[in-house]
């Protein structure tokens, strides 16, 4: 019975002792820390100077409204993009229909299309007036306009081209490059010379395809 308390005790003191070195170990590492920041701050002292704290002045502080990011390069690459897509060298006579208004559908889309169109049957839901801007600005807003009104979901604009009246010559010069551009934008499927009421031979009214089809079908499917 002896022995064994002998043995506990034993134990107990070696346990003690362990925890005994653990925590001068422990002391050992709390001054060596407190002895790198001492030097740390000396350093920092030597080098800056004596520092103050500054007055308390009692100012709120007010978050300030950061403004929004802005994707310059993105926008310079959709701009280059936009000027790729739709050139000034497409021969678009040989696709137009072969009535007074020179209407478009693409293959697929019945002419049904385009009657309903030219009777108005589809409500304009967005303009783009191109009259009097130059060709190059002309064609990057219309490739811009399209654009926003497939992603808002749109299917019937109007495109004012005008009729040419203050051009050399009374050419309609924008009136064709115009008809060609649209041609070459998939999201066209068919537009018509607009009504009388809705500008005549001065713009255009043009269908466009769903946005949900733009990813799953090509150009040519069939129109709804």
């Amino acid at each position: 019975m002896k022995a064994k308390s002998f043995a506990e005790l034993g134990d107990v003191r070696r346990l003690l002792q362990e925890r005994q070195r653990e925590a001068e170990r422990r002391e050992a590492e709390r001054r060596a820390e407190e002895e790198r920041l001492r030097r740390e701050r000396e350093l920092f002292t030597r080098s800056v100077g004596r520092i103050h704290a500054l007055k308390e002045r009692g100012l709120a502080e007010v978050p300030r409204e950061r403004p929004e990011p802005v994707p310059f390069q993105r926008r310079l690459d959709e701009q280059e993009v936009l000027r790729e897509a739709i050139s000034d060298e497409f021969d678009v006579e040989t696709l137009l229909e072969t009535d007074a208004a020179l209407s478009f559908r693409r293959p697929g889309v019945g002419p049904e299309v385009v009657r309903r169109l030219r009777r108005g049957e589809w409500v304009i839901q967005a303009q783009i007036d191109l009259h009097g801007l130059r060709r190059e600005e002309a064609r990057e807003q219309l490739a811009e306009f399209l654009r926003e009104a497939v992603r808002h979901g749109l299917r019937c604009v109007r495109v004012i081209h005008g009729k040419g009246n203050g051009s050399p010559g009374r050419e309609p010069v924008l009136k064709t490059k115009v008809r060609g551009w649209l041609v070459q934008k998939e999201e066209v499927i068919a537009y018509v010379q607009a009504r009388a009421s809705d500008g005549g031979n001065g713009a255009l009214v043009v269908l466009l395809r769903p946005s949900n089809d733009l990813a799953r079908r090509p150009a040519s499917a069939s129109a709804p």
